[in-house]
């Protein structure tokens, strides 16, 4: 596995929209190509957090949403399903407290209004990590990174197998988007070409008049693997990964003052990277990989 990682004090997080149909959502539990350890860990096997005492704890109400698929969605039957919600469940029980803990779902736009007013204790929803929100709020440490990839087209040319047969290639970028300045910064030599919508930048993919483009590696996965794409295109080189322009990576937001609640739920999530769990349930949700 190739990818690129970066350290700034002056990183970014942002949340990531997708134009999922529930149909297609179906493949998710399929069994997949990827394998478990093609996802970057996140907790070093040496660390033993400390976990704190929670029998005080009277309940753990997760908010997310159910517009993040495949994080977080309602599956044919209504019910919430998703990595997250797996996700949230399988802290619970790792804690213990499973017979107290809930799963609500409310639009993006409340999740903020909804734990500052007590409504829940902690937030799974892909919430970005800015400046602006921690100052009111506190966050568990990253439990998954979302990469950026390049996805080239099947009929182009390329003398190599990595980003450097690139060079001097039209490669499809959406303008304005931290892609755009990562693909600048990592890569000065490719000749980027900006786009201002996704689909017509898909589009050129596939008719060929780009050679590549490079985005967000979810939602290019399950477009080059899925029928919109036609077969046209794979998914080459990296994946690459950026705090400085992409983020710290997906947390979990909680009150400012509850630190036990972080150091806990920081606890639980490195038990569920050691052991293997986490990575189940990433496997369970992402059939085509994302690194």
């Amino acid at each position: 596995m190739k990818h690129v990682t970066f350290s700034s004090p002056d990183f970014r997080g942002f949340r990531f929209a997708f134009s999922c149909v529930l149909a297609f959502l179906s493949v998710f539990c399929v069994p997949a190509s990827p394998r478990a350890d093609d996802m970057p860990v996140m907790f070093d096997v040496r660390e033993r957090l400390v976990r704190p005492d929670l029998s005080t704890l009277l309940r753990l109400r997760f908010l997310t949403t159910t517009d993040f698929p495949p994080f977080n969605f309602t599956d044919q039957t209504g019910r919430l399903a998703g990595f997250h919600v797996e996700l949230a469940r399988a802290i619970c029980v790792e804690l213990g407290i499973e017979n107290r803990c809930q799963i609500q779902a409310l639009p993006y736009a409340e999740l903020e209004t909804a734990l500052a007013g007590d409504q829940g204790e902690a937030v799974i929803a892909g919430v970005a990590v800015t400046d602006r929100v921690r100052q009111r709020f506190a966050f568990s440490r990253p439990y998954m990174m979302l990469p950026a990839r390049f996805v080239r087209n099947k009929q182009a040319e390329l003398a190599g197998d990595d980003a450097r047969a690139l060079f001097g290639r039209p490669v499809g970028v959406l303008t304005g988007t931290a892609y755009e300045a990562m693909l600048k910064s990592f890569f000065p030599d490719i000749r980027a070409v900006g786009f201002a919508d996704r689909a017509a930048m898909l589009e050129d993919l596939k008719q060929k008049k780009v050679d590549a483009v490079f985005a967000d590696g979810l939602q290019l996965s399950f477009w080059a693997s899925g029928e919109a794409s036609a077969g046209c295109c794979a998914i080459f080189d990296g994946p690459y990964l950026s705090e400085r322009f992409l983020g710290e990576g997906l947390t979990i937001m909680v009150k400012k003052d509850d630190a036990t609640l972080v150091q806990a739920i920081d606890s639980a999530l490195a038990a569920l990277s050691h052991d293997g769990r986490l990575e189940e349930i990433y496997l369970r949700y992402f059939p085509y990989g994302l690194f």
